[in-house]
């Protein structure tokens, strides 16, 4: 169980490549829309999870995480706090690696959750911000020309 936020965050991003985005909007002015597309232009592979869209970000939506296949490094979280656990749960059982509560979210119930299920777990922390600072870029890289 690693307590300390700096370094849960350190070694989350040092094996995260595949990431499940739950709550992903389709919404371009949406914190989700616009984390998971920096993330995308990273390099980072992201699955959208929300039952209410099909596509986003040119990428296939799940409608939870027990739909998604093959492996899940990270599970990225923009919901209401009432459904932190029940994410939590669902993380743990498809097994994936970690757990994140994106800025404005913690809950003790889901952290309990994801350490006894052995998931590595950040909470009240902006994914795209600690990816930024790790790798000295805020910036998104250029757009690539259309086709």
């Amino acid at each position: 169980m690693i307590v300390d936020t700096a370094v849960a965050v350190d070694k989350v991003l040092g094996y995260a490549r595949r990431i499940a985005v739950v709550g992903l909007s389709d919404e371009p002015y949406k914190a989700s829309f616009g984390v998971a597309s920096y993330l995308l232009r990273r390099g980072y592979e992201i699955i959208g999870v929300n039952p209410t869209i099909d596509e986003v970000l040119g990428l296939r939506s799940y409608p939870s995480l027990a739909d998604v296949p093959g492996d899940i490094d990270l599970v990225d979280v923009f919901r209401r706090p009432e459904y932190l656990a029940g994410v939590a749960c669902e993380a743990a059982e498809v097994g994936a690696s970690s757990l994140w509560l994106q800025l404005g979210l913690s809950s003790p119930e889901a952290r309990s959750m994801a350490e006894a299920a052995g998931l590595d777990f950040v909470e009240d922390a902006c994914l795209k911000v600690e990816v930024a600072q790790r790798s000295g870029r805020m910036a998104l890289p250029p757009v690539p020309p259309s086709a």
